[in-house]
């Protein structure tokens, strides 16, 4: 998948900045305008929500359209690399927006201090491109999974857990969705859990090459195929993702 060609043309500055990116076989000014051109949503703007967005905003996505609600805590300051010290007590996504118009102040980050709920999903995700999820909660992850598929939009879904993670990629009309693997929230999942910055921030680096290749059409994204992996013994595997015929989401009655 590709978006449209860009309409919006690159600067002398931009070319500059991304010229090492612009190198990459089948990127070039056509692939770097797309990233341009693109926005992308992103839930949870954290440990690992939060290195997918700075890497997005490093590679020149145009817009990003975030989702994080809460103070800031000191015990997230282990992982969310955008956050510093002196912001403790203070509103997540304030220090969210600042330090990413910092480093690309071309790139409009639009920032909700505020997580997905059922009711506002649609709302959050209307204006974007491509979705990614990097919350801590099945609530929020199957309210964005239905709202993807609802909308047409693909989703990028990134998971960790102590030191292991996944990544996958749902694609509406092309690929299961979230749904045909966990249909409800699992009962036994709890809010919080162990995490090392390193982990949370190589999954969200992962993720923001999904969403990359998604935009510029180059590589081959991770559909129908979760990457899951345990970096305690460093062993990657690539797991079949099966679609459920009868899922409500996306089920294959209604598939185009």
């Amino acid at each position: 998948m590709k978006t449209e060609d860009p309409g919006n043309p690159l600067t002398d500055d931009e070319r500059a900045i991304f010229e090492w990116q612009m190198w990459m076989p089948g990127v070039g000014e056509t692939g770097q305008g797309r990233l341009k051109d693109s926005t992308v949503f992103i839930s949870r703007v954290g440990g690992l929500g939060g290195v997918v967005a700075l890497e997005l905003a490093a590679a020149g996505v145009g817009r990003l359209i975030l989702a994080h609600g809460g103070n800031l805590k000191p015990s997230d300051l282990n992982r969310q690399l955008l956050q510093t010290h002196d912001h403790i007590g203070k509103p997540r996504i304030e220090n969210i927006v600042r330090r990413l118009r910092e480093l690309n102040p071309r790139c409009e980050v639009v920032g909700f201090s505020e997580n997905v709920r059922e009711d506002t999903v649609m709302d959050l995700v209307a204006g974007a491109d491509i979705l990614v999820d990097a919350a801590p909660l099945f609530e929020e992850r199957l309210a964005i999974n239905r709202a993807a598929f609802a909308l047409g939009k693909p989703l990028v879904e990134c998971a960790m857990y102590a030191m292991t993670a996944q990544v996958t990629t749902f694609i509406p009309g092309r690929t299961g969705c979230l749904a045909c693997q966990v249909p409800e929230p699992p009962e036994s999942w709890k809010r919080q859990f162990p995490v090392f910055g390193a982990v949370s921030g190589t999954v969200g680096c992962l993720g923001a090459t999904e969403v990359i290749k998604l935009v510029t059409g180059i590589g081959e994204p991770l559909a129908d195929v979760m990457l899951a992996m345990d970096l305690a013994t460093m062993r990657f595997r690539r797991v079949a993702m099966a679609r459920r015929s009868d899922c409500p989401v996306c089920g294959l009655e209604g598939a185009t």
